[in-house]
Protein backbone atom coordinates (compact mmCIF):
# COMPACT_ATOMS: atom_id res chain seq x y z
CA UNK A 1 0.00 0.00 0.00
CA UNK A 2 1.28 3.77 -0.96
CA UNK A 3 2.57 5.99 2.14
CA UNK A 4 3.63 8.95 -0.31
CA UNK A 5 0.91 11.03 1.70
CA UNK A 6 3.58 10.76 4.35
CA UNK A 7 5.46 13.17 2.57
CA UNK A 8 2.79 15.77 3.36
CA UNK A 9 3.31 15.30 7.14
CA UNK A 10 4.15 18.26 9.10
CA UNK A 11 7.76 17.73 10.57
CA UNK A 12 9.11 20.47 13.54
CA UNK A 13 10.27 19.91 16.54
CA UNK A 14 7.14 21.45 19.14
CA UNK A 15 7.16 23.22 22.48
CA UNK A 16 7.81 20.93 24.94
CA UNK A 17 5.95 22.79 28.52
CA UNK A 18 6.53 21.71 31.82
CA UNK A 19 6.06 18.42 33.13
CA UNK A 20 2.57 17.96 34.93
CA UNK A 21 2.75 15.64 37.93
CA UNK A 22 -0.06 13.15 38.44
CA UNK A 23 0.62 12.83 42.26
CA UNK A 24 -0.90 16.10 44.25
CA UNK A 25 1.91 15.71 46.46
CA UNK A 26 4.42 17.15 44.53
CA UNK A 27 5.84 20.35 44.84
CA UNK A 28 5.61 21.63 41.80
CA UNK A 29 8.04 24.88 40.43
CA UNK A 30 8.68 23.88 37.34
CA UNK A 31 6.14 25.87 35.17
CA UNK A 32 6.11 29.39 36.44
CA UNK A 33 2.55 29.06 38.09
CA UNK A 34 1.52 31.39 41.09
CA UNK A 35 1.14 29.51 44.11
CA UNK A 36 -1.58 31.47 46.03
CA UNK A 37 -5.26 31.46 44.38
CA UNK A 38 -6.65 34.20 42.09
CA UNK A 39 -8.51 36.64 43.92
CA UNK A 40 -11.59 35.84 46.23
CA UNK A 41 -13.71 37.90 43.09
CA UNK A 42 -12.98 35.36 40.48
CA UNK A 43 -13.84 32.89 43.49
CA UNK A 44 -17.49 34.77 43.78
CA UNK A 45 -18.19 34.22 39.48
CA UNK A 46 -17.34 30.44 39.84
CA UNK A 47 -19.37 30.14 42.79
CA UNK A 48 -22.61 32.06 41.47
CA UNK A 49 -22.43 31.55 38.08
CA UNK A 50 -25.43 30.29 36.17
CA UNK A 51 -24.86 26.62 34.04
CA UNK A 52 -27.55 28.20 31.67
CA UNK A 53 -26.05 30.94 30.71
CA UNK A 54 -23.20 28.26 29.18
CA UNK A 55 -26.07 27.60 26.48
CA UNK A 56 -24.91 30.85 24.58
CA UNK A 57 -21.96 31.91 22.97
CA UNK A 58 -19.47 34.36 24.60
CA UNK A 59 -18.88 38.40 24.03
CA UNK A 60 -16.98 37.33 20.41
CA UNK A 61 -14.53 39.77 21.14
CA UNK A 62 -14.25 39.64 24.84
CA UNK A 63 -16.05 43.01 24.91
CA UNK A 64 -16.07 42.89 28.95
CA UNK A 65 -12.73 42.23 29.14
CA UNK A 66 -11.59 44.73 26.72
CA UNK A 67 -13.48 47.25 28.64
CA UNK A 68 -11.80 45.99 31.85
CA UNK A 69 -8.85 46.45 30.46
CA UNK A 70 -8.60 49.54 28.93
CA UNK A 71 -9.82 51.17 32.64
CA UNK A 72 -6.58 49.51 33.95
CA UNK A 73 -4.21 50.25 31.89
CA UNK A 74 -5.14 53.66 30.86
CA UNK A 75 -6.07 52.84 27.03
CA UNK A 76 -8.47 52.72 25.17
CA UNK A 77 -10.76 49.93 23.89
CA UNK A 78 -9.68 49.66 20.36
CA UNK A 79 -5.74 49.46 21.66
CA UNK A 80 -6.67 45.80 23.46
CA UNK A 81 -6.62 42.46 21.91
CA UNK A 82 -7.92 39.38 23.80
CA UNK A 83 -7.07 35.53 23.60
CA UNK A 84 -6.70 32.28 24.94
CA UNK A 85 -3.31 33.03 26.99
CA UNK A 86 -0.23 34.86 25.45
CA UNK A 87 0.76 31.95 23.56
CA UNK A 88 -2.43 32.10 21.83
CA UNK A 89 -2.01 36.41 21.55
CA UNK A 90 1.54 35.72 19.83
CA UNK A 91 0.51 33.59 17.49
CA UNK A 92 -2.47 35.85 16.26
CA UNK A 93 0.49 38.27 16.45
CA UNK A 94 3.00 36.55 14.45
CA UNK A 95 0.14 35.31 11.88
CA UNK A 96 -0.49 38.74 11.44
CA UNK A 97 2.76 40.91 11.21
CA UNK A 98 5.47 38.45 10.00
CA UNK A 99 5.20 38.05 5.93
CA UNK A 100 7.73 39.42 4.90
CA UNK A 101 10.50 37.42 3.40
CA UNK A 102 12.90 39.25 6.02
CA UNK A 103 13.73 37.01 8.93
CA UNK A 104 12.45 37.47 12.10
CA UNK A 105 14.53 38.64 15.19
CA UNK A 106 14.90 36.88 19.06
CA UNK A 107 17.21 36.22 21.65
CA UNK A 108 18.90 32.58 21.01
CA UNK A 109 18.19 31.96 24.64
CA UNK A 110 14.63 32.71 25.22
CA UNK A 111 11.36 31.57 25.33
CA UNK A 112 11.33 28.65 22.72
CA UNK A 113 7.92 28.76 21.28
CA UNK A 114 8.87 31.64 19.10
CA UNK A 115 11.22 29.64 16.32
CA UNK A 116 8.36 26.71 16.89
CA UNK A 117 5.56 28.99 15.33
CA UNK A 118 8.15 30.99 12.82
CA UNK A 119 8.43 26.80 11.75
CA UNK A 120 5.21 26.03 11.61
CA UNK A 121 4.39 29.76 9.75
CA UNK A 122 7.09 29.33 7.69
CA UNK A 123 8.36 32.53 8.53
CA UNK A 124 12.01 33.10 8.05
CA UNK A 125 13.89 34.03 11.66
CA UNK A 126 17.16 34.56 12.89
CA UNK A 127 18.52 33.90 16.79
CA UNK A 128 21.12 36.48 18.01
CA UNK A 129 23.29 35.62 20.86
CA UNK A 130 22.59 37.04 24.10
CA UNK A 131 25.84 37.74 26.08
CA UNK A 132 27.81 35.77 28.79
CA UNK A 133 25.65 37.78 30.94
CA UNK A 134 22.37 36.87 29.16
CA UNK A 135 21.85 40.10 27.96
CA UNK A 136 20.62 41.40 24.73
CA UNK A 137 22.83 43.71 23.10
CA UNK A 138 20.17 46.21 20.70
CA UNK A 139 23.02 46.81 18.35
CA UNK A 140 22.41 43.34 16.92
CA UNK A 141 19.00 44.36 15.66
CA UNK A 142 20.08 47.43 14.00
CA UNK A 143 19.85 45.39 10.76
CA UNK A 144 17.26 44.72 8.29
CA UNK A 145 14.45 42.32 9.12
CA UNK A 146 11.17 41.07 9.18
CA UNK A 147 10.16 42.14 12.82
CA UNK A 148 11.59 41.54 16.41
CA UNK A 149 10.37 39.97 19.21
CA UNK A 150 11.93 40.46 22.59
CA UNK A 151 10.46 38.83 25.98
CA UNK A 152 10.95 41.58 28.68
CA UNK A 153 11.60 39.96 31.40
CA UNK A 154 13.36 37.33 29.66
CA UNK A 155 12.55 33.52 30.46
CA UNK A 156 13.91 31.74 31.15
CA UNK A 157 17.00 33.98 32.05
CA UNK A 158 14.68 36.33 34.68
CA UNK A 159 16.72 39.40 33.58
CA UNK A 160 14.51 42.05 33.00
CA UNK A 161 15.41 45.55 31.19
CA UNK A 162 14.50 49.05 31.70
CA UNK A 163 12.30 51.37 29.06
CA UNK A 164 15.42 52.71 27.20
CA UNK A 165 16.03 49.33 26.17
CA UNK A 166 12.55 48.53 24.29
CA UNK A 167 13.10 52.57 22.94
CA UNK A 168 16.33 52.22 21.68
CA UNK A 169 14.99 48.95 19.44
CA UNK A 170 12.22 51.14 18.45
CA UNK A 171 13.81 53.50 17.29
CA UNK A 172 15.77 51.68 15.31
CA UNK A 173 13.08 49.24 13.82
CA UNK A 174 10.72 51.32 12.77
CA UNK A 175 10.25 49.95 9.48
CA UNK A 176 8.24 46.51 11.12
CA UNK A 177 6.16 45.16 13.95
CA UNK A 178 8.20 44.66 17.32
CA UNK A 179 6.63 42.98 19.86
CA UNK A 180 7.60 42.95 23.57
CA UNK A 181 6.77 39.52 25.53
CA UNK A 182 5.85 40.85 29.02
CA UNK A 183 4.46 37.67 30.68
CA UNK A 184 6.78 38.33 33.79
CA UNK A 185 6.56 42.22 33.82
CA UNK A 186 4.06 42.24 36.86
CA UNK A 187 7.18 41.07 38.90
CA UNK A 188 9.31 43.69 37.58
CA UNK A 189 10.62 47.13 38.78
CA UNK A 190 7.69 49.99 38.08
CA UNK A 191 8.48 51.68 35.07
CA UNK A 192 9.44 48.90 33.17
CA UNK A 193 6.19 48.19 30.95
CA UNK A 194 6.14 49.25 27.65
CA UNK A 195 2.47 49.85 27.70
CA UNK A 196 2.85 53.79 27.48
CA UNK A 197 4.18 53.60 24.80
CA UNK A 198 2.03 52.24 21.98
CA UNK A 199 0.54 55.88 21.29
CA UNK A 200 3.84 56.88 20.51
CA UNK A 201 4.84 54.05 18.45
CA UNK A 202 2.55 52.82 15.59
CA UNK A 203 4.79 49.62 14.90
CA UNK A 204 4.90 48.40 18.96
CA UNK A 205 2.66 45.44 19.94
CA UNK A 206 2.66 44.04 23.70
CA UNK A 207 1.65 41.45 25.10
CA UNK A 208 1.10 39.88 28.71
CA UNK A 209 -0.91 37.55 30.37
CA UNK A 210 -3.21 36.26 33.35
CA UNK A 211 -1.46 33.14 34.29
CA UNK A 212 1.33 34.29 36.18
CA UNK A 213 0.63 37.04 37.82
CA UNK A 214 -3.32 36.68 38.39
CA UNK A 215 -2.85 33.09 39.31
CA UNK A 216 -5.56 32.09 35.99
CA UNK A 217 -3.06 29.87 34.32
CA UNK A 218 -6.14 27.53 34.44
CA UNK A 219 -8.26 29.54 32.53
CA UNK A 220 -6.02 30.57 29.38
CA UNK A 221 -6.42 34.58 29.04
CA UNK A 222 -3.70 36.71 27.36
CA UNK A 223 -3.75 40.36 25.91
CA UNK A 224 -2.46 42.47 23.39
CA UNK A 225 -1.68 46.65 23.66
CA UNK A 226 -1.58 48.55 20.54
CA UNK A 227 -2.18 51.02 18.07
CA UNK A 228 -6.04 50.22 16.59
CA UNK A 229 -4.56 49.60 13.13
CA UNK A 230 -2.23 46.71 14.65
CA UNK A 231 -5.26 45.57 16.69
CA UNK A 232 -7.42 45.23 13.21
CA UNK A 233 -5.07 42.95 12.06
CA UNK A 234 -5.24 40.52 14.87
CA UNK A 235 -8.55 40.60 15.05
CA UNK A 236 -8.99 39.49 11.67
CA UNK A 237 -6.42 36.58 12.13
CA UNK A 238 -8.30 35.54 15.18
CA UNK A 239 -11.72 35.66 13.09
CA UNK A 240 -10.39 33.72 10.37
CA UNK A 241 -9.71 30.59 12.23
CA UNK A 242 -11.92 30.93 15.60
CA UNK A 243 -13.89 33.82 16.38
CA UNK A 244 -15.18 32.73 20.04
CA UNK A 245 -11.20 32.36 21.60
CA UNK A 246 -12.51 33.47 25.41
CA UNK A 247 -15.13 31.57 27.25
CA UNK A 248 -17.75 33.43 29.33
CA UNK A 249 -16.06 32.27 32.76
CA UNK A 250 -12.61 33.46 31.31
CA UNK A 251 -14.37 37.07 30.43
CA UNK A 252 -15.59 36.87 33.79
CA UNK A 253 -13.26 35.88 36.05
CA UNK A 254 -10.33 37.68 34.70
CA UNK A 255 -12.67 41.06 34.58
CA UNK A 256 -13.18 40.01 38.44
CA UNK A 257 -9.29 39.86 39.13
CA UNK A 258 -8.81 43.29 37.73
CA UNK A 259 -11.30 44.60 40.08
CA UNK A 260 -9.23 44.00 42.74
CA UNK A 261 -5.89 45.35 42.69
CA UNK A 262 -5.34 45.45 46.65
CA UNK A 263 -5.26 41.17 46.64
CA UNK A 264 -3.43 41.65 43.14
CA UNK A 265 -0.72 43.92 44.77
CA UNK A 266 -0.38 41.80 47.82
CA UNK A 267 0.19 38.27 46.24
CA UNK A 268 2.95 40.11 44.35
CA UNK A 269 4.70 41.38 46.88
CA UNK A 270 4.69 38.15 48.58
CA UNK A 271 6.50 36.17 45.74
CA UNK A 272 9.06 39.50 45.54
CA UNK A 273 9.76 38.62 48.92
CA UNK A 274 10.16 35.01 48.67
CA UNK A 275 12.01 35.24 45.46
CA UNK A 276 14.90 37.38 47.02
CA UNK A 277 14.76 35.14 49.80
CA UNK A 278 15.27 32.38 48.04
CA UNK A 279 18.07 34.06 45.96
CA UNK A 280 20.20 34.73 49.36
CA UNK A 281 19.50 31.29 49.83
CA UNK A 282 20.08 29.51 47.38
CA UNK A 283 23.89 31.86 46.95
CA UNK A 284 24.67 30.51 50.67
CA UNK A 285 24.30 27.10 49.29
CA UNK A 286 27.26 27.55 46.24
CA UNK A 287 24.30 28.40 43.87
CA UNK A 288 25.04 31.27 41.17
CA UNK A 289 21.60 32.86 40.85
CA UNK A 290 20.96 35.41 38.40
CA UNK A 291 19.04 39.01 39.50
CA UNK A 292 15.36 38.26 38.82
CA UNK A 293 12.15 40.54 37.73
CA UNK A 294 10.47 37.33 37.98
CA UNK A 295 8.70 35.09 39.40
CA UNK A 296 11.10 32.04 39.01
CA UNK A 297 15.05 32.02 39.82
CA UNK A 298 17.96 30.96 36.81
CA UNK A 299 20.15 29.09 38.76
CA UNK A 300 23.76 27.03 38.46
CA UNK A 301 26.07 25.38 41.02
CA UNK A 302 29.64 25.22 39.80
CA UNK A 303 30.47 22.00 40.99
CA UNK A 304 27.48 19.21 40.25
CA UNK A 305 25.45 19.32 37.05
CA UNK A 306 22.07 20.68 36.62
CA UNK A 307 20.63 17.74 35.52
CA UNK A 308 21.94 15.85 38.51
CA UNK A 309 20.29 18.10 40.65
CA UNK A 310 17.43 18.36 38.90
CA UNK A 311 16.97 13.91 38.50
CA UNK A 312 17.50 14.47 42.52
CA UNK A 313 15.00 17.14 43.45
CA UNK A 314 12.52 14.90 41.37
CA UNK A 315 12.81 11.90 43.26
CA UNK A 316 12.32 13.81 46.42
CA UNK A 317 8.80 15.12 45.61
CA UNK A 318 10.09 18.30 43.85
CA UNK A 319 9.61 19.54 40.21
CA UNK A 320 11.94 21.80 38.87
CA UNK A 321 12.91 22.57 34.99
CA UNK A 322 15.64 21.83 33.72
CA UNK A 323 16.73 22.76 30.14
CA UNK A 324 18.72 20.03 27.80
CA UNK A 325 19.65 22.90 25.44
CA UNK A 326 23.14 24.96 24.10
CA UNK A 327 24.04 27.25 27.00
CA UNK A 328 21.69 27.05 29.26
CA UNK A 329 21.89 23.09 30.11
CA UNK A 330 24.04 24.38 33.38
CA UNK A 331 21.20 25.85 34.58
CA UNK A 332 18.04 25.49 36.68
CA UNK A 333 15.26 27.39 36.47
CA UNK A 334 12.98 27.37 39.59
CA UNK A 335 9.36 28.85 39.83
CA UNK A 336 8.72 30.90 43.37
CA UNK A 337 6.25 28.95 45.80
CA UNK A 338 4.88 29.86 49.07
CA UNK A 339 7.34 29.59 51.54
CA UNK A 340 6.54 26.52 52.92
CA UNK A 341 6.89 24.94 49.31
CA UNK A 342 10.76 26.85 49.06
CA UNK A 343 11.42 24.84 52.64
CA UNK A 344 10.52 21.80 50.76
CA UNK A 345 12.71 22.55 47.90
CA UNK A 346 16.16 23.52 50.35
CA UNK A 347 15.85 20.43 52.34
CA UNK A 348 15.60 18.21 48.79
CA UNK A 349 19.12 20.48 47.73
CA UNK A 350 20.46 20.14 50.97
CA UNK A 351 19.94 16.30 50.93
CA UNK A 352 21.21 16.65 47.62
CA UNK A 353 24.62 17.79 48.84
CA UNK A 354 25.12 15.96 51.58
CA UNK A 355 24.51 12.42 49.76
CA UNK A 356 27.96 13.86 46.87
CA UNK A 357 30.01 14.10 49.87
Amino acid sequence: MSQLWKKNLINITPYVAGEQPENSRIIKLNANENPYPPSPMVEKILRDKNAADLRKYPSADAVPLKKALARRYGVREENVFCGNGSDDVLAAAFRAFFNSDKPVFFPDVTYSFYPVWCEVLKIPYETKPVNSDFEIDTKDYYEENGGVVIPNPNAPTSIGKPLDIVIDLLEHNQDCVVIIDEAYIDFAPDGFSSVGLIEKYKNLVVTQTFSKSRSLAGMRIGMAFADPELISYMQAVKDSYNSYPLDQLAIETAAASLSDEKYFAETIDRIKNTRDEGKKILRKMGFTVLNSDTNFLFASHPEYSAKAIFEFVRENGVFIRYFNKPRIDGFLRITVGTDDEMSVLYKALEKFFESVK
